[in-house]
């Protein structure tokens, strides 16, 4: 499957952006998707994941009551809508297809647990 990512751009601190995350070949609705992202001289860290019909969602707390994760399987599209975005939102960010379609335990945390990932979005909150 391959993924394209689209959406960043600059904002100011309290702003919001919605990212995209389209995907083409295999069975889009076979699989939990994800977004993670990567600061400048950080780790990929992640962000949240759907399960594969959308009705299941998890946050890291460091967003959570801020972003907003959703997809379209009609569509074969993920989204990541941004509320409330702050200077340490910064970030590529990153979709990614699940190795399952639930999201069982904490291991859709793990960006290991990932096998296929769009080429980001650069998103960057100033103050």
């Amino acid at each position: 499957v391959q993924l394209q990512a689209s959406g960043g751009g600059l904002v100011q601190a309290g702003g919001s952006l919605r990212l995209s995350c389209a995907a083409s070949g295999r069975t889009f609705s076979s699989y939990a998707m994800g977004w993670f992202r990567q600061a400048p001289g950080k780790e990929r860290e992640f962000v949240a994941a759907i399960n594969w019909s959308g009705g299941s969602t998890r946050y890291a707390d460091s967003v959570k009551g801020r972003f907003t994760i959703s997809r379209d399987n009609h569509k074969n599209t993920v989204y990541l809508q941004m509320n409330s975005l702050k200077p340490e939102d910064t970030a590529v960010y990153y979709c990614a297809t699940y190795s399952d379609s639930i999201l069982g335990g904490t291991y859709y945390q793990r960006s290991s647990e990932y096998d296929n990932w769009g080429q980001g979005t650069l998103v960057t909150v100033s103050s």
